[in-house]
């Protein structure tokens, strides 16, 4: 598209232009309706209205908002909304502030130090194996698509050729060779059928870079390049520093094998190669599948009326998260937004040391700091393995307007008999 900055994007007024990539212009822009700064990717308009490739690359472009908007993750960049305004098409996306991508961090001469590697590769293989069990497989993950933000967080983004792997799937997917060659899989440079597993070995050559600073196959040309992923040994990180655990050397050559049979199946399975390696990373938790979530979350009282496709909604926007016995879950005095449901487990309100009283599964707590972010007045502990769905009202307002709707009415039934309850138990005491 041309240099002219648009004003608005449907609802979204723009600031400023702060990047350019392959498939558009990226500007910081403005959502007025939850007064929160986004990022705005516009497609190229002579891309969009080329004769040959416009249709496809139409669907690349907002096949990044399909794919990544089934993904709620701390380390995937969050997809808000989608749309066309005008000749504009446009995808509004989480905006990091002051985020660098790691490909400034592939130099021998500013590389990160080997902890920070291994939880950024940890992260990432958390967030891929998230994203596998929801049937995405990105295909394109290389150093410029891995955001770290200012507090060394990890974000993974660009899901513009992702392929999504379910049996209910409409949307066409984008076939032929994709992705970026020097991090592409043997099996993806061949054209064969692509698995979960190019995007761990993809991910074994970002790490591999990022403690070498070398390309794990330099090469000056495609053929050549294609040459040597097919066939050639990858030399040792040894050659290149002495100072890394042999370890290490065995995960990131695991990751990177050219047969899978031999390669890593999960990325829980690289993050639990790490964990063992690194004592310092939290051990990773086998998921369970988002359908034993919808299952559980199907059978308790506040969603009944709930059509499946709104309990979908509010699950993929909810966070979901288990606590053994005796663990603190929100603690007196925080400031906190968020509701949470019991989908299993008993929890204990507690003031001071003493109990107030004990809350089960099907019951709901949080609902002041939900409305109006206040500071928690009582203390809430898990009594024994307990399952919690989190909601805040940022996310909520990402779902579909009837979803919220019917949300907002047991929410606020559920908040009236709360405060009726209260009430009662007070005027009792008086």
């Amino acid at each position: 598209m041309s240099h002219n900055i648009p004003e608005k994007l449907g609802k979204y007024s723009v600031i400023e232009e702060i990047d350019r990539g392959s498939m558009g212009v990226v500007y910081l822009g403005h959502d007025p309706y939850i007064d929160r700064q986004v990022a705005l990717k516009v497609a190229f308009l002579d891309e969009l209205n080329d004769p040959e490739s416009g249709e496809r690359y139409r669907k690349m472009f907002f096949n990044e908002a399909h794919t990544a908007g089934l993904l709620t993750h701390p380390n995937v960049i969050n997809i808000f909304d989608a749309g066309v305004d005008e000749d504009n098409c446009y995808i509004v996306m989480e905006y990091i502030e002051g985020g660098n991508t790691l490909k400034q961090y592939c130099t021998s001469d500013n590389l990160l130090p080997v902890n920070k590697v291994v939880e950024i590769i940890f992260k990432c293989a958390n967030a891929l194996d998230y994203a596998h069990r929801q049937g995405v497989v990105h295909r394109d993950i290389k150093p410029s698509n891995i955001l770290i933000t200012p507090e060394q967080d990890v974000k993974i983004g660009d899901f513009s050729i992702a392929h999504i792997h379910n049996a209910d799937s409409t949307t066409t997917q984008m076939g032929g060779m994709m992705g970026s060659p020097r991090y592409m899989s043997p099996e993806q440079l061949r054209e064969e059928h692509v698995t979960t597993q190019t995007d761990l070995y993809s991910l074994g050559i970002v790490m591999y870079e990022l403690l070498t600073g070398r390309q794990a196959f330099p090469a000056d040309n495609f053929s050549r390049l294609v040459n040597k992923i097919l066939n050639d040994e990858v030399p040792p990180m040894s050659d290149f520093r002495s100072d890394l655990p042999e370890a290490l050397n065995k995960i990131v050559f695991k990751a990177m094998e050219r047969n899978v049979v031999d390669r890593y199946q999960m990325g829980l399975d690289l993050a639990a190669d790490l964990t063992k390696a690194f004592d310092n990373l939290e051990q990773p938790k086998e998921d369970i599948s988002a359908q034993e979530k919808f299952d559980a979350v199907k059978k308790l009282e506040f969603f009944t009326g709930f059509p499946d496709a709104e309990i979908w909604e509010i699950l993929r926007a909810s966070t979901w998260q288990d606590y053994g016995s005796d663990d603190d879950i929100i603690v007196e005095g925080d400031m906190d937004d968020c509701f949470y449901i019991i989908v299993n487990g008993d929890v204990q309100v507690m003031k001071g040391h003493s109990v107030i009283r004990t809350l089960q599964k099907g019951d709901c707590f949080g609902e002041m700091g939900y409305l109006a972010k206040t500071k928690r007045t009582a203390s809430i502990k898990s009594r024994n393995s307990t399952s919690l769905m989190k909601i805040n009202s940022t996310v909520i307002s990402q779902v579909s307007l009837n979803c919220q709707v019917r949300f907002l009415k047991v929410f606020l039934r559920t908040l009236i008999h709360r405060l009726s309850a209260t009430t009662e138990k007070v005027s009792q005491e008086l």
